[in-house]
């Protein structure tokens, strides 16, 4: 398959000199580079999400007593929920 990629011009003069010092053809060079990048293990996500729970993770929901309606009423502030 043909495609056309934008080379930053110091990168594609070594890439060429490579090429013709090792003795094969730049695309040849082009596709070992790309196959070697995406052979590479992906790095692991380096932020780790901090811990923000609070209160006692084994106690009861206090939200458990309430019916669907009531809670409703509560969120939205509606006459009935106090």
């Amino acid at each position: 398959m043909k495609t056309t990629i934008d080379l930053q011009d110091q990168l594609l003069k070594r890439a060429k000199r490579h090429a013709r010092q090792s003795g094969r053809p730049l695309r040849a060079v082009v596709e070992e580079g790309l196959r070697r990048v995406l052979a590479e293990p992906k790095p692991a996500n380096s932020y780790v999400l901090p811990d923000l729970r609070a209160g006692n993770p084994d106690a009861r929901n206090p939200l458990d007593a309430f019916a669907w309606p009531e809670l409703r009423a509560e969120i939205y502030n509606e006459p009935g929920a106090d």
